[in-house]
């Protein structure tokens, strides 16, 4: 059995344990006598019943209180659980309050070996959490920031120029692994290989992605990797991927007392334990996502999230037909393998009124630039509100897709907003 499924079951037995504490209280809140719990738990006498809820509640006193976060039982569990869903070692997860913070404390600790006439690569499709601290970190090491660039009608990010843009001086590339503002995915792996032929590390943002089908550290060819919890059922708080090998030839800055073991020293402060708890059981939805699906975890979340992205792309289609066939939206950006999200504008309306009107009817759509900060700038948006962008998940229907249409359709009508 793997590690990642030893760490399942003891996260069962604390949930059971647990379980059983709550009903043997709430027994004796109804008057049960403990000869009474002690008959329904197959114990031989009260005095038995009474050692067995004392070591339930010492244990659950034990876990609330340890002083060491990393001996929380919480969080090996949590990082089989990111794990399962990455294609990692639950040895190398870094947890972290967001995706922003742990690029960070990476770009950080990575910047400090950084010297002039070093080169770091970013993206200009990036989410500026995957760009700005790479700047500012070269900035300060006095590296050189070179930039890819996309191709403003089809917002494809083409591997081919990563050809021309490493050198044997180039220390690390940042890229996305799926466009937050238009939804590319480009060829993460293609580009990873460019990298590591000159020898230099890649970061890759998959903050956008991992929702949106099955993802794999390693097939993806990426050093580090990044997700958001949010952003697929859970609560706000990050997690960052690698081979526990490299996190241990890197040393961050921190307090003199916190932990100095792999992955512990990359996490700053006590964690929120009710957020931990959230993350596991939206893994866990994930891996129930297809009923159909067998084998241990990280199998089942393959298989529910691709399940989920085949629904994804069919909801998606009609909404990008949709979109595309109406000639008073402009729709940025059709690339050929894509997250199931797009960003347009509506004619005659800024793209907050457009987000508030059809907010008014009930449909939730962000507008603005997203943190795509340098796509929007280099298209030239950014200036007059960015665009108002709709994403497709797998709650999400067809019958949704037709009102957002629906809706769009009203405001170029007779009386809608766009004729104001």
């Amino acid at each position: 059995m793997s590690l990642a499924g030893l760490s399942e079951i003891a996260a069962t037995r604390v949930r059971l344990d647990d379980r059983e504490l709550d009903l043997i209280d709430r027994a004796r809140h109804d008057g049960a006598t403990w000869a009474d719990i002690a008959r329904a738990l197959g114990l031989g006498s009260r005095q038995a019943a009474e050692q067995r809820r004392q070591r339930l509640a010492a244990a659950r006193r034990a876990r609330v209180t340890r002083l060491d976060p990393a001996g929380s039982p919480d969080l090996p569990v949590l990082r089989a659980a990111v794990a399962d869903l990455l294609g990692a070692q639950p040895s190398g997860v870094v947890l972290g309050p967001s995706a922003t913070a742990l690029t960070y404390t990476l770009a950080r600790t990575l910047g400090a070996g950084w010297r002039p006439g070093d080169e770091v690569i970013v993206s200009r499709l990036d989410h500026d959490a995957n760009v700005r601290p790479w700047v500012q970190a070269a900035e300060a090491a006095g590296a050189t920031v070179r930039w890819a660039e996309f191709d403003p009608v089809s917002g494809e990010l083409p591997a081919g120029q990563y050809a021309d843009l490493v050198t044997e001086r180039t220390r690390l590339v940042a890229v996305t692994a799926g466009s937050n503002a238009i939804g590319t995915v480009p060829d993460v792996a293609a580009i990873a290989k460019t990298a590591h032929a000159a020898g230099a590390l890649v970061c890759v943002d998959g903050v956008h992605a991992v929702p949106h089908g099955p993802t794999d550290l390693s097939t993806l060819g990426a050093d580090f990797l990044v997700t958001s919890a949010y952003k697929w059922s859970g609560p706000h708080l990050a997690a960052m991927a690698a081979d526990p090998a490299r996190w241990e030839t890197l040393r961050p800055a921190k307090l003199l007392p916190s932990a100095d073991s792999v992955p512990d020293r990359f996490e700053y402060g006590t964690p929120s334990f009710p957020l931990l708890a959230g993350v596991t059981a939206a893994v866990d939805h994930l891996a129930g996502l297809d009923p159909a699906a067998t084998g241990d975890r990280r199998e089942r979340v393959r298989a529910g999230l691709a399940a989920a992205q085949a629904h994804e792309e069919a909801v998606f289609e009609r909404l990008f037909a949709g979109l595309t066939g109406r000639s008073f939206v402009t729709v940025y950006g059709a690339p050929a393998r894509r997250c199931p999200t797009v960003s347009f504008r509506v004619a005659g309306l800024a793209p907050a009124q457009t987000a508030a009107a059809l907010g008014e009817a009930g449909l939730c759509l962000s507008h603005g630039d997203y943190y795509a900060y340098e796509y929007f700038r280099t298209m030239g948006l950014r200036a007059d509100g960015g665009a108002v962008r709709a994403s497709v998940y797998h709650y999400n229907t067809v019958e949704e897709v037709d009102r957002l249409l629906t809706e769009l359709d009203r405001l170029a009508g007779p009386g809608g907003r766009m004729a104001r």
